[in-house]
């Protein structure tokens, strides 16, 4: 297959096949949970929705985390949601760890935030927001500075390196929301529900060809 998407028990999936098909109609996409599929594919996206702890339990049931952290070093790579913030080391939510493949946290926001208007900003973030893209990239291809994603969280990630930060969103204080390292890309945002500059963002993923040198590179994984 071209792209499989990693199937864990955890999120829409169907909705980010649906918009990877849309994008990229000549590929084949996948849905899947099995590992064989996975290393066979030729790219691979990592979406979830949910608690972090209960990812990465339902990801172990299904023996997943061998073959996605392969994926991560050697073929394209996404990361959508959850599967931006399981690629790193440690999560507050549920003080639980993560794949330990980029270093940093995943951190709650703040209960008591509040925005230019005065107005007291809820947690999970929700809606559309923009995102600012901290430099060149070949995902950002045709998408303006400043353009609207779809957000829908409550924790966000800290990275121990800025290098990796190629995107960056306000609620109310600048959070990461998009991380980037050779081969990996992994936004905070949910591309298939951003209208046009999501599914140019799938489009650009579709034909990417990093150096696959893999993430483990630039950063040396956990044990």
């Amino acid at each position: 297959m071209d792209i499989a998407v990693v199937d864990y028990g955890m999120g829409n999936l169907r909705s980010v096949a649906k918009a990877l098909e849309h994008a990229a109609p000549q590929l084949k996409v996948v849905i899947t949970d099995d590992v064989d599929a996975v290393r066979g594919a030729a790219r691979v996206v990592f979406p979830g929705q949910g608690a972090m702890p209960d990812c990465m339990r339902e990801m172990d049931a299904r023996g997943l985390r061998p073959a996605v952290l392969e994926a991560a070093r050697h073929k394209p790579f996404l990361g959508i949601c959850i599967g931006l913030q399981m690629l790193f080391e440690s999560s507050e939510e549920g003080e639980v760890n993560g794949l330990g493949l980029l270093r940093g946290r995943v951190r709650r926001f703040a209960d008591a935030m509040v925005g230019a208007d005065g107005m007291r900003l809820k947690v999970p973030h929700m809606g559309w927001n923009q995102v600012w893209q901290t430099g060149a990239h070949p995902l950002w291809s045709g998408i303006a500075d400043g353009s609207r994603f779809y957000f829908v969280h409550s924790y966000y990630v800290d990275p121990a390196d800025t290098a990796l930060i190629a995107g960056g969103s306000d609620y109310p204080q600048r959070f990461t929301c998009a991380v980037a390292v050779d081969n990996v890309f992994a936004v905070q945002f949910h591309p298939e529900k951003s209208d046009t500059a999501g599914l140019q963002l799938l489009a650009n993923f579709a034909r990417w060809q990093p150096a696959l040198r893999g993430a483990a590179a630039a950063v040396e994984p956990l044990a």
